[in-house]
This record gives C-alpha cells, sequence and structure tokens, in this order.
C-alpha cells in the first residue's frame, strides 16, 4: 500500500483572497463550502488539491517547496502574461531567447511558483534539435 498527495497546504494571511488567486490560475474553484475570512480554503485541481490555510505568522523566507505550472492551451510567455495580469509578480526570469527556460513568480503573498514551457512548444524544440 502507499499514500497519495491528497492536498498541498499552504499558509498564509488571507486564505479566501490567496485561494480565489489560485483557482483563477488554475481555472478551477474554491470549494463551495468556503467563504470570505474562513480560515481554510480548499481549492480542488487535477492531481492534488491546494488548501489554504490562514496562520498569524508573516512569510519570511523562500519557500522550501513550489508549484512548476505548464500551460495547457497557451503558450509559457502567454502564461506569464496572464499570470501578471491576475496579480502575480515576475521575480527572475530565467527565458533563453531561444526558447527554454522558466520564468519564476510570485502570488500576492509573495510564495514562489514558475512557468514552464508547455508540451507544444517542448515538442517543436525537439524536432528542431
Amino acid at each position: 500500500m502507499s499514500s497519495l498527495v491528497r492536498h498541498i497546504t499552504i499558509d498564509c494571511a488571507d486564505a479566501y483572497a490567496l485561494g480565489t488567486f489560485w483557482a483563477e490560475v488554475l481555472d478551477s474553484k474554491v470549494s463551495d463550502d468556503d467563504r470570505p475570512g474562513d480560515p481554510e480554503v480548499l481549492v480542488e485541481s487535477r492531481g492534488a488539491g491546494l488548501l489554504f490555510i490562514q496562520v498569524p505568522e508573516a512569510k519570511s523566507v523562500k519557500n522550501r517547496i513550489h508549484l512548476d505550472l505548464q500551460p495547457e492551451d497557451r503558450t509559457r510567455d502567454e502564461e506569464v502574461e496572464r499570470l501578471l495580469a491576475l496579480g502575480a509578480t515576475l521575480v527572475d526570469d530565467r527565458r533563453s531567447p531561444d526558447g527554454p527556460g522558466w520564468a519564476v513568480l510570485t502570488d500576492p503573498e509573495g510564495n514562489e511558483f514558475c512557468v514552464e514551457r508547455s508540451k507544444g512548444e517542448r515538442a517543436a524544440t525537439a524536432r528542431a534539435e
């Protein structure tokens, strides 16, 4: 027997606000049971859900774990632009002019995450080589 990851839990100052941001990022929704001001908010997504837990401490150091996003229906660069419009911040641009690389962003509470190239972009690069 083995275990499955059910949730990835993220400590935060405002569980509902951050959950709403990530629901938009993942084209998902906040659980119907969750409301503004709730100390816990669940966002279901394919794979594991994201569980946001309100804590009194502020984020103080770089994450020890982060999410890597791979867009499904747009390019990496289009996804970065979409996420910036939702409220993310670009903190480190590791994209190369010839295609490879990734972008490091933070969510509205400063949690780092990366955006990688889509499967289509990766396949096009592999065919060109």
